[in-house]
């Protein structure tokens, strides 16, 4: 496959703060065979790689004409072999609705289905596991707040991701 074909993937830029709280879980949680990218959270998992022009035009016109959303992190979902924190964000979700909607003929079944935006920070271990980091975050949590101050365009190679571009919400790259 030419990396050209490669799909391209959108994440949300996390203000540091929130980032390195993720990432440190993600390093001390995740399986470091398998841990080959960043702590994120996905808007669109796989667009066009070959129109990356274009996705990335459309991504910055819209989001230089929208203001950093403030993301809730609301509480942990266990997700089967793994726990994520879960994320709310109404502006947030009607700016990926916005996109959706521009990329509409692009989107795979996955990007079509309903959005639960989530921070990963373990997957791909044993349900039991899973289940043990989930009850000891879930102690110590209380909801927190944090501002995005853009989106994060990634290639995606295989495993391991390469970034393309930032995009900044009121701003630009």
């Amino acid at each position: 496959m030419s990396e050209s074909a490669r799909p391209l993937i959108l994440t949300l830029q996390m203000e540091e703060s929130a980032f390195s709280r993720f990432e440190t879980l993600r390093r001390r949680h995740f399986p470091e065979a398998l841990n080959h990218i960043p702590a994120h959270a996905t808007l669109f998992h796989a667009l066009p790689g070959e129109e990356e022009t274009v996705v990335t035009e459309t991504i910055d016109a819209l989001a230089r004409k929208t203001e950093a959303p403030e993301v809730s992190v609301t509480g942990l979902r266990f997700t089967g072999r793994g726990v994520a924190f879960a994320l709310d964000s109404a502006d947030l979700s009607d700016f990926r609705a916005r996109l959706a909607s521009a990329f509409e003929t692009w989107l795979t079944p996955q990007d079509r289905q309903g959005w639960r935006p989530h921070v990963t920070v373990q997957n791909k271990v044993a349900p039991e596991t899973a289940r043990v980091l989930q009850a000891d975050l879930t102690r110590d949590f209380a909801p927190f707040r944090f501002t995005a101050p853009g989106l994060l365009l990634w290639r995606y190679l295989g495993g391991p991701w390469e970034p393309r571009a930032a995009l900044l919400f009121g701003g630009s790259r």
